[in-house]
C-alpha cells in the first residue's frame, strides 16, 4: 500500500477500535513482536491475505504509539517471514504521522496448492494457523489434511475396504450399473465385467473400494457405522430447547443403507415432518398445496451432502446431519468446500469434484445429473416458493445449507426511522452480519443486510470495513 493508504488505514483503526479477519494490530513501541508466525500463517492461509499494522497499542485503547525503529523492524519482520514454509513475502510500507512512524506488512494469500503455510519451528501440523474472527487459531489435523488431499489429489472415495467382498454387494444394483454403463459404448461392452470392475474403480487390486460399498452394498454401515444420516426435529429455533413435555426432539432417526437408500429415507423423514398449506391464486382461483420447503430443493441439498461429503479416514466417524427447527431446516455434511471454489461462486462456476467416482456411479444410475445444477436448482425453487434465499456456510470442516420457511415482514414506515436510529447506534461498534441479524430479530442474514443495512450504506450512514469488497464474508459494518 502507499503511505497515504497506510495513514487512511490508521484513521480507520481509530474509528473501528478493533481488529478484523484481515487486520492485525501490534504495538512494537519497544521492539518487534517475537511471535508473528501465527498471524503470518493464518493470513497466508486465507484467500484475502491480511495486513499487520505496527505502532498501535490495542491495550491502550488503540493508541498510536509508533514503532521503536522503522528500519530495524522491517528487518525483524523479514527474518520471521523467512522462517515460514513456504517463505512469506510481505509488502512493507512505512508512514509518518504526527512525528511517529508506523509500519504495515501486507501478507498475500497463498495459492491453495501451497497451503498450509506454517512455521518451520513447529512443523506443518502444529505450526499451521487459521484466522477465526480476529484471532489466530491452530489448524485441526483435518484442516491440514484437507489442503494436502487437494494438492496431491487424493481420491478417498476409491480407498479400499479390506473386509468387503463382491458377494456382499447388491448384485441387482451392480448388474444394473454395468448394463447402463455399457449403453452406447460398444468398446466397453466388449470388455468382461471383471475388467470393468477394475477400470471403473469398483475394485482396486481386486479389493472393493469405498465408492462401490457406499453405492452398491445393502448395508455399508457394517464397515463404516457413522457414514449415515442423523435426522432430528427440534421443538424450537435452537438446539437444546425442550418442548412442553420436556422432549428434546420431536422426531429423531438414524438413516442408514447405501447412498440411494439414505437419500430416499432422508426425504421420507423430511416429508413427514413438513407441514403443507393450501395457497389459492387470487387471479386464477387455482389451488396449490405447498410444503414448508420445496421438496426438490431439499432433495438436492441432501444429495449434494451424500455425494460431496468428505469420505476420508478423518471424517468417517462423522455422520451427515439434518436438523429441522421451527423456522428453518439445516443440512450439515463433514468436509468444507473442496478446492478453489468460494461460497460466493457456488452455482456460478464449475467446482472441483471431491468424489468423482461416487458422482459418476450415481449419474449412471440416473440418481444425479452430475452437471453442477444442484445449487441453481435450490435457489430457483426457493424463489418460486417465495422463500428467502438459502444460506450456504463453510465452517472449519463442515458445509451447511440452511432453508428458512418464512420471509421477514418489513416494518411499517412509521417505525422505520426509529429502528434505523437504533441500528445506527448498535453499529457504533463494528458488527458482523450475524450480529446485526440477531439484533434486528431476523432469521435470515442475507435479507437483514439487503433490506435494512444496505440502504443505510448507500446513504453513507453505515460504512463498510472492506469497502472495495462489499460482499466479503469478513465484512464489518460501522457508523461514526
Amino acid at each position: 500500500m502507499t503511505t497515504e493508504e497506510l495513514i487512511e488505514k490508521l484513521n480507520l483503526i481509530q474509528k473501528l477500535k478493533c481488529e478484523t479477519p484481515t487486520l492485525e494490530i501490534k504495538s512494537a513501541e519497544s521492539g518487534c513482536p517475537k511471535r508473528l508466525y501465527d498471524t503470518l500463517s493464518s493470513f497466508s492461509n486465507q484467500d484475502d491475505g491480511g495486513i499487520i499494522i505496527f505502532g498501535v497499542d490495542e491495550k491502550q485503547d488503540f493508541k498510536e504509539v509508533g514503532v521503536y525503529d522503522p528500519q530495524d523492524i522491517q528487518k525483524k519482520i523479514n527474518e520471521q517471514c523467512i522462517q515460514m514454509e513456504p517463505i512469506v513475502r510481505p509488502l512493507l510500507t512505512v508512514a509518518e504521522k504526527e512525528g511517529k512512524f508506523f509500519v504495515s506488512a501486507e501478507i498475500p494469500g497463498t495459492d491453495i496448492t501451497d497451503r498450509p503455510v506454517f512455521y518451520q519451528g513447529k512443523g506443518r501440523l502444529k505450526g499451521s494457523y487459521v484466522r477465526v474472527g480476529d484471532s489466530d487459531e491452530p489448524m485441526t489435523e483435518y484442516e491440514v489434511y484437507s489442503y494436502e488431499a487437494y494438492r496431491k489429489k487424493y481420491q478417498d472415495d476409491i480407498r479400499v475396504v479390506e473386509r468387503a467382498s463382491l458377494a456382499s454387494l447388491n448384485q441387482d444394483m451392480l448388474s444394473k450399473y454395468i448394463e447402463l454403463l455399457k449403453v452406447g459404448k460398444p468398446r466397453l461392452a466388449a470388455i468382461s465385467d471383471e475388467e470393468i470392475y477394475e477400470l471403473m474403480s469398483i475394485k482396486r487390486d481386486n479389493i472393493l473400494t469405498l465408492s462401490s460399498v457406499m453405492n452398491f452394498s445393502p448395508y455399508p454401515q457394517i464397515y463404516f457405522p457413522q457414514l449415515c444420516i442423523i435426522a432430528t426435529v427440534v421443538p424450537g429455533t435452537d438446539m437444546g430447547v425442550v418442548g412442553e413435555q420436556g422432549e428434546r426432539f420431536v422426531d429423531n432417526q438414524r438413516i442408514e443403507g447405501n447412498i440411494p437408500e439414505m437419500l430416499e429415507g432422508a426425504m421420507q423423514f423430511v416429508s413427514r415432518n413438513m407441514r403443507s398449506k393450501t395457497i389459492i391464486d387470487p387471479q386464477t382461483g387455482k389451488r396449490e398445496d405447498r410444503t414448508d420447503y420445496p421438496v426438490l430443493a431439499v432433495r438436492e441439498a441432501i444429495l449434494n451432502a451424500l455425494v460431496h461429503r468428505d469420505y476420508s479416514i478423518h471424517t468417517e466417524g462423522m455422520p451427515i446431519q439434518i436438523i429441522m427447527y421451527e423456522d428453518r431446516l439445516e443440512v450439515r455434511n463433514p468436509g468444507g468446500l473442496y478446492g478453489r471454489i468460494r461460497i460466493d461462486q457456488l452455482g456460478k462456476v464449475q467446482p472441483d469434484t471431491r468424489n468423482p467416482v461416487i458422482a459418476n456411479e450415481l449419474e449412471v444410475l440416473k440418481i444425479t445429473e452430475n452437471r453442477y445444477s444442484g445449487i441453481p436448482t435450490i435457489r430457483r425453487t426457493m424463489q418460486e416458493y417465495g422463500l428467502p434465499n438459502p444460506e450456504f456456510l463453510d465452517e472449519r470442516g463442515s458445509f451447511i445449507v440452511k432453508f428458512y420457511k418464512h420471509g421477514e415482514v418489513i416494518n411499517p414506515i412509521q417505525t422505520e426511522n426509529i429502528e434505523n436510529n437504533e441500528l445506527v447506534q448498535f453499529c457504533k461498534t463494528p458488527r458482523t452480519r450475524m450480529e446485526i441479524c440477531e439484533f434486528l430479530g431476523m432469521s435470515t442474514v442475507t435479507y437483514a443486510i439487503q433490506t435494512r443495512v444496505m440502504p443505510l450504506v448507500e446513504r453513507g450512514i453505515i460504512k463498510l470495513s472492506i469497502p472495495d469488497k462489499p460482499k466479503s464474508p469478513k465484512q464489518l459494518y460501522y457508523s461514526e
